[in-house]
């Protein structure tokens, strides 16, 4: 990985890696840091703190959620997969991982394989509450690591299946977890969100930058 620079940081054979950060944002970065997340959500939310990283999404397959396993389980240990399969190509930098869950009853809502399942989940969904879990994993420089989950609870509307339908149309939900994205066009169908919003969208920040700040990634700007 090449130094720092007024564009951000690049990492060699990652072409489009480069990220700038936001100059008015509030951190400045102390430390070499790759998010290992191809989630522009995510991207854009660290970009606005202020923060210099690079971008590696993980090649390997996300692990599937094993027979019993709690959302919190599985949110946790997919984040530390990524973390972990970045990480050995990073083995000097700090590489930030967050996988983010939907459940209802217990059951782990992914990523819809097709249209026909983004209705099913968001039928499922529609006129009550479900679970979003975020679990967050820092590996550090050596190997070390460290990992937490934050949950928040979403109310959803009832829905409309005519308004399901279209929402399914405009493609947002093909790759969300739960079929649908808070921030997006499917803000129509939330009526309240119990705990971190940013959680909801797919990195809880205040635990994020309170992690960084803990470990030297990050600190705060002088004024």
């Amino acid at each position: 990985m090449t130094g720092r620079s007024k564009t951000g940081l690049v990492a060699p054979g990652l072409p489009g890696s480069i990220h700038s950060a936001d100059a008015a944002g509030p951190f400045i970065t102390l430390a070499t840091l790759v998010l290992a997340s191809g989630s522009p959500r995510r991207r854009e939310m660290l970009s606005q703190l202020g923060i210099d990283f690079t971008i590696a999404a993980p090649q390997s397959p996300e692990p599937e959620p094993g027979e019993g396993e709690t959302p919190a389980a599985y949110a946790l240990r997919a984040a530390k997969h990524k973390a972990l399969d970045i990480a050995s190509n990073h083995p000097d930098a700090f590489v930030l991982a967050a996988d983010t869950v939907v459940a209802v009853d217990g059951s782990i809502l992914g990523k819809p394989r097709d249209p026909a399942g983004a209705v099913r989940m968001l039928e499922a969904l529609a006129g009550r509450e479900h679970l979003v879990v975020t679990g967050c994993c820092l590996s550090a420089p050596g190997g070390a690591t460290v990992d937490f989950t934050v949950s928040s609870k979403v109310s959803f509307s009832w829905l409309d299946p005519q308004a399901i339908a279209a929402y399914v149309a405009t493609g947002e939900p093909m790759d969300k977890a739960g079929a649908y994205a808070v921030q997006g066009k499917g803000a129509f169908m939330v009526e309240s969100v119990h705990g971190s919003y940013t959680n909801v969208v797919g990195l809880p920040l205040c635990e994020v930058v309170d992690m960084l700040v803990n470990f030297g990634v990050i600190g705060v700007k002088s004024s």
